[in-house]
């Protein structure tokens, strides 16, 4: 059963959706080579507003996620962001799934 996840909140600059909703879309695959990462949605939460909700079985597997590729890629495309990604670090009481 899935014990941890993340929830990130990034608000996009005008003009950059469409390269972060491109972005997150390609993202996946890289996701999807993360054995620790046992769940991952890429969301748009409004016109400049996306998010990832990403869960985990275990503390190790999120910190090997935040170690990786697409939280490095979050850091390395700083011109896309109005505000700095907010990512939260929350704990799963009860889910249906994985």
């Amino acid at each position: 059963m899935v014990k941890v996840a993340l929830l990130v909140r990034l608000e996009v600059k005008p003009g950059h959706e469409q390269t972060v909703a491109d972005f997150l879309a390609g993202a996946l695959s890289i996701v999807e080579a993360e054995p620790a990462t046992a769940t991952w949605y890429a969301l748009r939460l409004g016109p400049s507003t996306f998010g990832i909700f990403d869960t985990f079985l275990d503390e190790a597997g999120r910190k090997a996620h935040l170690a990786g590729q697409v939280a490095a890629a979050l850091g390395t495309h700083a011109d896309l962001w109005a505000s700095p990604p907010h990512i939260e670090m929350v704990d799963i009481l009860a889910s249906k799934g994985a």
